[in-house]
């Protein structure tokens, strides 16, 4: 699978924001890639009961607490992560982020996840046996047990009336996510699309996680967030705005060759559809997942790009979010590259490995 810019098309990254285990909005994710500090911290038993002991969580997020009581009654923790970040990325531009936004008709959202909130599920699953006959399970639930509740619930709140799409592809939920956005900007049918991924965590995910280890896996620390950005088409932004281009995202799916074979054709062909070369890049932004895909995917980066000078690994710092790793790693390299003025006109990869067999880059031309 291949998204190439087209014409004066070419994607503009003009924006972006992230609720993470460093706290709410834009500045609190830059001051922790700054320090490089971890966020993992021990559990409260009282509050989780699921197998690990230590997690990144998003500190002191309630969806109470951060959205209020209007709206909230029944909405999930992946649906409330989800609309904390967009509406802080909406709150740095013109609008307040308060409210709906005026033009929302030309904005599109994509969002990427795994399966929205495993939790959600399997709580009205339980009540469905559990609840007293005819099973009187809550009704104003029901819709967190499907994908795209936390995607209708951002448009909802802000008034998005564009495309609104969610996409499922584990770790590089985040990266499928800025192929369609680049397509829907492409084909006309929005004017500005904010792209991202959500991950939340839960007892249900953590076990989940647990019995889906394999014997030789190493037990990583469970994270959870957002990270929202925002792209326009080449041709309605001017050389001096935006953050970043969007040259090319590439996609595959890891066959006999093995993880290094189809991450080494999947970054070469992304660099050779954007004409470019391996030293041009500045910045690089593996997944890292756990285990042998981390391993070999750490390999090929290393031999593909030895002169880049930036190396983020965001699992060390804010642990596996899972469906919204790739997303994060999009706002790391955006953060890091802030602060060094001299990244303008150079590279960035972001590459995403899964387990499962999901291998997937994208390369960015810092502005």
């Amino acid at each position: 699978m291949t998204a190439m810019a087209v014409g004066g098309l070419t994607p503009v990254i003009s924006g972006w924001s992230a609720v993470s285990p460093y706290g709410i909005g834009r500045d609190a994710f830059v001051e922790g890639v700054r320090s490089g500090r971890s966020t993992a911290t021990a559990l409260d038993g009282e509050a989780w009961h699921g197998p690990g002991e230590r997690a990144c969580l998003v500190p002191g997020f309630t969806v109470r607490d951060v959205l209020g009581r209007k709206g909230t009654r029944s909405m999930d923790r992946v649906t409330g992560l989800a609309v904390t970040a967009v509406g802080r990325l909406l709150g740095e531009g013109p609008q307040a982020g308060a409210g709906p936004v005026p033009d929302g008709a030309d904005v599109g959202l994509v969002l990427g996840t795994n399966t929205g909130s495993a939790q959600s599920m399997m709580d009205f699953t339980r009540d469905t046996f559990t609840e007293e006959k005819p099973y009187h399970v809550d009704p104003s639930r029901f819709p967190n047990t499907v994908m795209n509740c936390a995607a209708g619930q951002c448009a909802i709140w802000y008034g998005l009336k564009g495309p609104n799409a969610t996409v499922a592809a584990g770790r590089s939920s985040g990266l499928q996510a800025l192929n369609y956005g680049r397509r829907l900007l492409v084909s006309g049918r929005a004017r500005s699309v904010l792209c991202g991924a959500v991950e939340e965590y839960s007892d249900a995910r953590s076990w989940l996680e647990h019995h889906a280890r394999r014997d030789n896996d190493s037990a990583g620390v469970l994270g959870e967030g957002c990270a929202i950005v925002r792209m326009l088409p080449g041709d309605s932004v001017s050389d001096d705005e935006g953050l970043a281009e969007l040259l090319t995202v590439e996609s595959a799916v890891t066959g006999p060759q093995g993880v290094a074979g189809t991450l080494t054709r999947c970054v070469e062909r992304a660099l050779a559809r954007a004409d470019a070369a391996a030293d041009e890049v500045w910045a690089v932004a593996p997944s890292a997942p756990a285990g042998r895909p981390g391993a070999e995917e750490r390999d090929v980066l290393t031999r593909l790009f030895p002169t880049a000078e930036e190396w983020l690994s965001q699992p060390e710092l804010i642990g596996d979010t899972s469906a919204a790793s790739a997303a994060f790693q999009l706002v790391a390299v955006l953060a890091a590259a802030q602060d060094v003025p001299a990244t303008a006109g150079r590279l960035a990869v972001i590459t995403s490995v899964d387990g499962d067999g999901s291998v997937a880059c994208a390369l960015l031309r810092l502005r």
